[in-house]
């Protein structure tokens, strides 16, 4: 009987050569393997080695707490030559050396990159999608490319059937790290105590396939033939050798317990969700809820989105959605914080590669996203600005293929103070950046694409709701209080378009007392 290698990290690690590619598994901060990056970075700072390596991974990792977590274990000088990733703002000592020119940089959308695990594992010439034209990932528009050192193009712009796409090169990977739950002696391992599967088989079989190492950091070694098949998710012909992870590095998600309701183990009773109270992100929240269809499948961005779903629970409306999140969950209730990616009492979790099958052939219904700098053509970018380089996660994936998108948000940044009571707004102090600029630095989401293929688009602010349309960002809605001209006009680097019949928001959305959203059809 083949036996698995189990090694330790520093033993492990030693597979890494100077030159290579590596791919890291995990999604924000769960699943991350961070006895393998320590290991692997812990070698570069003692001795220098491995240098010049290409870093390739989906989503974000790390925790904004434990800086120099997830992705930051390859933030030195010499370690990474290039870094392609999906999501930049768990990696901030990356981005730094992105942003110094010290690093080729590129930022792809996150459900390509899924998707580019298989293509690199079926030997296809790349990923070929609608996925990203017209956003910063476009070769029109950068191709990705994140600074002026980055020259090669991974991305071509192609025509079939008299179609536009976009053509993501595939590369081989040389050594892949991942995360698992137990894994058996001939190497066969499971995630079922993971959030979910994420990419492991994929990134496994990518590997394997370009002839490279899959080094899979592990919580338990069991006894043969001690596994569940069905839970086993990267068979062990792909594996090349077994770490046996730290304590402190086998939590499920960085610094948190084990949730056995995040990882589908078992059900737990849910509080009702907490009443927030009345000010300006309650106004955007439930605003936005007024859009909800009927058994809508919904992805919900973080922050002010997420408030969505206190609306829904105060109203009683929370049966008209289901839930999903990007990393695999459907249905169920989000988390947030380290535990981003998980949902609590999930009534499935599908790979993160397949969950993007579905948001980019359409599959949501609608999807509420966070409102940054938007532009007259209703271009709107969440990804870069100036000195602080995010990317764009699924956020590309997502607007682009929803059938409907609200972005949500204040209408100003950095100071805005607001009184909203007896059906008005006030606007008390304004916020000192504005959101609705001239032109946007990098553009995450495009309007001229969305117009293309007729996307109702909504961008929901405290004051004010705007529409996408052919003529470009157009005023619809002001909220009852606010005054046209000071509050909202000169409070834009542009002047939109204004609505013929414009209106005032629901003064319902400006009271304490519920709107009774329950009782419209």
């Amino acid at each position: 009987m083949r036996k698995v290698r189990v090694l330790s990290a520093a033993e492990a690690v030693m597979m890494v050569k100077d030159g290579d590619t590596v791919s890291t598994g995990g999604f924000v901060s769960c699943a991350c393997p961070e006895t393998l990056s320590k290991a692997l970075e812990k070698r570069f700072v003692e001795t220098g080695s491995p240098r010049d390596l290409t870093l390739f991974y989906a989503a974000g990792q790390g925790y904004r707490l434990m800086p120099g977590s997830g992705g930051d274990h390859f933030a030195h000088e010499g370690m990474v030559k290039r870094v392609v990733g999906g999501h930049w703002d768990r990696a901030p000592g990356l981005g730094k050396l992105a942003l110094e020119n010290k690093i080729e940089a590129y930022n792809l959308p996150q459900g390509v990159i899924t998707h580019m695990y298989r293509d690199i594992a079926a030997h296809n010439l790349g990923t070929i999608t609608h996925v990203g034209l017209y956003t910063f990932a476009d070769p029109r528009n950068g191709g990705g490319k994140l600074n002026e050192v980055t020259k090669e193009d991974l991305v071509k712009l192609i025509e079939i059937e008299g179609q536009e796409r976009l053509l993501y090169k595939t590369f081989p990977i040389d050594v892949v790290f991942l995360r698992a739950s137990y894994c058996d002696e001939r190497g066969n391992c499971t995630v079922h105590r993971e959030v979910g599967p994420l990419d492991v088989t994929a990134m496994a079989q990518a590997c394997k396939n370009s002839g490279g190492k899959v080094i899979v950091q592990v919580e338990r070694m069991v006894a043969a033939g001690a596994l569940d098949p069905k839970l086993v998710k990267i068979p062990g012909i792909y594996v090349d050798a077994v770490v046996i992870g730290e304590p402190e590095d086998s939590t499920q998600c960085i610094s948190m317990e084990y949730d056995g309701s995040a990882s589908g183990e078992f059900t737990i009773p849910l509080d009702a969700i907490p009443a927030i109270p009345l000010n300006q992100r309650k106004v955007v929240a439930r605003r936005a809820a007024m859009e909800l269809p009927d058994d809508a499948i919904v992805n919900l961005g973080t922050g002010m989105p997420e408030q969505i779903a206190n609306v829904c629970a105060e109203e009683g409306i929370s049966d008209k959605m289901t839930l999903t999140v990007e990393a695999g969950p459907i249905g169920g209730v989000p988390l947030s914080g380290p535990q981003f990616g998980a949902s609590a009492n999930a009534e499935a979790i599908l790979e993160h590669n397949v969950q993007f099958d579905f948001y980019q052939g359409g599959g949501l219904d609608i999807a509420f996203l966070g409102l940054a700098e938007t532009a007259p053509n209703g271009d709107l970018n969440v990804s870069k600005f100036g000195t602080r380089l995010a990317g764009a996660g699924g956020f590309v994936d997502i607007t682009q293929n929803a059938k409907k998108v609200c972005y949500c948000g204040t209408f100003t940044a950095k100071g805005l103070k607001v009184e909203v009571a007896d059906g008005q707004l006030k606007i008390l102090q304004e916020g000192e950046k504005k959101k609705f600029v001239r032109e946007v630095e990098h553009i995450t989401f495009s309007g001229t694409y969305a117009n293309k293929v007729g996307q109702p688009v909504l961008y929901i602010t405290e004051r004010a709701v705007f529409q996408l349309r052919p003529e470009g960002v157009t005023l619809i809605e002001i909220a009852p209080g606010v005054d046209l001209q000071k509050d909202i006009l000169d409070q834009m680097e542009f002047t939109p378009v204004i609505a013929d019949d414009l209106k005032l928001m629901d003064e319902r959305i400006f009271r304490e007392e519920k709107m009774g959203l329950a009782n419209e059809n």
